[in-house]
């Protein structure tokens, strides 16, 4: 400690100040490590008001000293003490920067506090401005000393132990900075020691623009690169910092450097991961955006600087118009958060749709590992509604597996005559691809998208249309067909009395039973109204819990399959044969089988044999 001289003066807390003291200490933060942080980011602001300073002042008290912040701790004494070289303070500024409320209506928002009975959280102190305050959960008495950068200034020791007064007296100090010291209360002794300190710098202050030193160990190596210019920064410390931030043992697939001044001023680094989690769709609780205010964090993970359908992405955002205790609250309701989320999503759609045009390859890669939460967007971002449908990809019934198509492309492709882009949804594309409704389509050779992944079956009907024509599903019954080329015609009046015999024998198990256009090797095959719900959107809604009991359905018959032209004959025969009606019912249960929605199986073989054992007498 330096010399003191003998000049102390005495001050007393304003009443208000005196009532935040007490919330601090005793209610206000609930993790106390986060004093570190406070006097972290005040030694920071400190110094770069010095690095400012030596611009303009060549007279400054050691101008060529190196800008830093020194941490010491005792762990048998439970003593602490951080220092930085900075800017210093007079006695003006510390009865005014220490001694006082740095803003306005505080005392009310006490008021208010105590009368609503609400719990306060420990971020609502940044909005006072005193956040060297957070020491007194750790400490009984605090000791500052400090002398003002300017070569004729004094050096004054302040002291107070957060209750009533504190004392300013002046000392001999030769270096200019602060030094801040206490000894730990026992309930945070923890903070002596040396893996604690180096934790919480790593956590809350590794990127800190100044280098932070505890026993000569600099503990803060993980440069900000996000403050570098873009050709300033090499691949390797890019995919290094990626992977310091999250975790992962990859490179990144692609990277984006944003730095903006104007309305609003950020520079942020924003990766997107080559591989996704295995629980891509419920990673809410994941770490994405880190969002730091002049290099120091403010929240581990900002949800609310980028839409939840790209919370896949990482990265870390840096600003100076948040202050460094911001509520997860205010940056919900915050402008300039807004403006910051708005421009990185734009970022991120630019450097998709240059992907998706001019390196396909990484852009399917995208795709493939992060398709199905980026296109939930479709029904929850309406102002990039546009953009992220141009940027969904489909597999095909004319492309092999694993190649994409676009709406774009796919309407580029239509045939002359055809008015509406069709679908199918299923459970995979082996299933979807051997769908009787899909028979017609192959045939004709118009490409039908098929969707497996289980959110198509949300988001694609609610896109209704792309480039005017309308979206819709293969499996309902109204979609415009073209009569098939080179199909025997049966007779109208056959066809009549064998439909007549399907629809008496399944009754109300059924909406209807018509001839069929789409089939072309298939007997049967069940198709949805108007109005209905295709099967694989019955199957998630049931499996939600939120549909129950089957929807009826339209049965079509291929009268030109050899095995109804066969049930034909017998009914032309006039045999009231039982064959008749239980071959029709095990057509009808064998599409449901096909579609998982049969549900008394047992009946269904035991039909099946009564029915081979006819056949083979």
């Amino acid at each position: 400690m330096n010399k003191k001289t003998e000049s102390i003066h005495k001050y007393e807390y304003k009443t208000e100040m005196k009532q935040l003291l007490n919330l601090i200490t005793h209610s206000l933060y609930t993790h106390p490590e986060v004093f570190l942080r406070e006097l972290v980011s005040n030694s920071s602001d400190a110094l770069n008001k010095a690095r400012f300073k030596k611009l303009t002042d060549k007279n400054i008290i050691d101008p060529d000293a190196e800008l830093r912040i020194k941490i010491e701790i005792d762990s048998k004494k439970q003593m602490f003490s951080i220092e930085d070289n900075g800017i210093g303070m007079t006695e003006e500024e510390l009865v005014n920067n220490i001694g006082t409320i740095a803003r306005s209506g505080t005392l009310e928002f006490l008021k208010n506090i105590k009368e609503e009975k609400k719990k306060l959280e420990e971020n609502l102190i940044g909005q006072f401005g005193v956040g060297f305050y957070s020491v007194f959960m750790v400490a009984d008495e605090v000791t500052i000393e400090t002398r003002n950068a300017a070569s004729d200034s004094k050096g004054y020791c302040w002291k107070s132990s957060g209750e009533g007064e504190f004392t300013i007296e002046e000392i001999n100090k030769k270096d200019r900075g602060t030094k801040i010291f206490f000894k730990l209360k026992d309930s945070a002794k923890e903070f002596s020691e040396e893996y604690k300190i180096k934790q919480i710098i790593s956590k809350y202050s590794n990127f800190a623009d100044f280098p932070i030193y505890l026993k000569k160990e600099q503990i803060n190596k993980v440069t900000a690169i996000w403050h570098k210019r873009a050709n300033e920064i090499k691949d390797a410390e890019l995919n290094d910092f990626y992977k310091f931030i999250s975790n992962d043992y990859d490179d990144p697939l692609g990277h984006l450097h944003i730095s903006m001044e104007g309305n609003v001023s950020f520079k942020s680094l924003i990766f997107i991961p080559k591989k996704a989690p295995m629980d891509l769709m419920r990673i809410q609780n994941e770490k994405s955006i880190y969002l730091y205010s002049n290099k120091i964090l403010i929240q581990e993970d900002c949800k609310d600087a980028i839409p939840d359908y790209l919370r896949f992405v990482k990265g870390v955002v840096d600003t100076t118009d948040l202050p460094l205790n911001v509520s997860r609250e205010i940056t919900q309701s915050s402008s300039v958060m807004g403006k910051i989320r708005s421009a990185i999503t734009g970022r991120i759609f630019s450097l998709l749709e240059e992907w998706a045009e001019k390196k396909t390859d990484k852009y399917n890669e995208f795709y493939k590992n992060f398709g199905p939460l980026f296109k939930t967007g479709v029904n929850s971002d309406f102002s990039n509604r546009d953009k992220i449908i141009e940027l969904l990809r489909f597999e095909s019934s004319l492309n092999s597996k694993g190649e994409y198509t676009s709406l774009k492309s796919y309407v580029s492709g239509m045939r002359e005559n055809q008015k509406e882009i069709y679908y199918l949804a299923g459970e995979n594309r082996e299933s979807l691809e051997k769908n009787p409704n899909l028979e017609y389509f192959k045939k004709n050779s118009i490409e039908v998208l098929l969707l497996s992944e289980p959110v198509d079956v949300f988001i694609f009907p609610s896109i209704g249309e792309y480039d005017k024509k309308k979206i819709k599903s293969i499996d309902k019954a109204d979609i415009d067909l073209e009569p098939q080329d080179k199909i025997e015609k049966p007779d109208d009046n056959l066809s009549k009395s064998l439909i007549s015999l399907f629809k008496e024998t399944l009754g109300t198990k059924v909406q209807d039973v018509v001839p069929s256009k789409r089939l072309v090797d298939s007997a049967v095959t069940l198709v949805v109204g108007k109005d209905g719900m295709d099967s694989q959107m019955e199957k998630m809604m049931r499996m939600m819990n939120q549909h129950t009991g089957e929807s009826k359905k339209i049965l079509e018959v291929n009268m030109n399959n050899p095995l109804i032209k066969n049930l034909a004959k017998i009914q032309i025969a006039g045999r009231n044969d039982p064959i008749l009606k239980k071959c029709i019912t095990q057509l009808y249960e064998g599409v449901l089988l096909m579609d998982g929605n049969l549900s008394q199986s047992a009946d269904f073989v035991k039909r099946m044999n009564e029915i081979m054992e006819d056949a083979t007498k």
